[in-house]
């Protein structure tokens, strides 16, 4: 898998992520944060991002890196590389920021940008959220939103599907 992507001037450093939040705050917006893989950028998280970001004034999602796809998907995961994926989130108009994050929990991330709503898609609960997180979350006082799931997307069926079209 090649590491070659174009310029991506969406794709930030937690420190300039902290630098732009502070100056949004400054001019009195609202800062959206979400995270996860979005490895093959599919209808439903086109939909939940779209979601996300009419919750505030600027959307900032951490991206898994890649290490951590691969614990959490397993060994043929991600299909494209860290920074494949954030250069595609980087090309959505709806989304402002992308971090990479290499860690298994977002506390520090979501302490160090104190983010005014922090959204999960509709399949998550308060239940489910980490309790880590949760806590980093309410410490901030941000707003935790689950956005409508859009049933009968993911990544696992896409590759499932376009497996399936190799073969015919």
């Amino acid at each position: 898998m090649t590491n070659l992507a174009p310029p991506n001037p969406k794709l930030l450093t937690l420190a300039a992520a902290v630098a732009r939040r502070a100056e949004l705050r400054a001019a009195g917006k609202k800062i959206v944060f979400t995270n996860g893989v979005f490895d093959l950028l599919h209808t439903g998280h086109l939909y939940y991002l779209q979601q996300a970001r009419a919750q505030g004034d600027a959307l900032c999602i951490a991206l898994n890196a890649d290490s951590s796809v691969r614990a959490l998907k397993g060994p043929l995961r991600p299909v494209q590389n860290e920074t494949q994926r954030a250069y595609a989130l980087g090309a959505l108009a709806c989304v402002d920021a992308v971090i990479i994050f290499n860690t298994p929990r977002l506390d520090a991330e979501i302490r160090a940008l104190a983010p005014d709503v922090y959204c999960k898609a509709g399949d998550y609960t308060l239940e489910k959220l980490d309790p880590g997180e949760r806590a980093a979350l309410e410490s901030v006082g941000a707003r935790i939103e689950f956005m409508p799931f859009l049933p009968g997307f993911s990544t696992t069926a896409l590759i499932a599907r376009i497996k399936a079209a190799g073969e015919i």
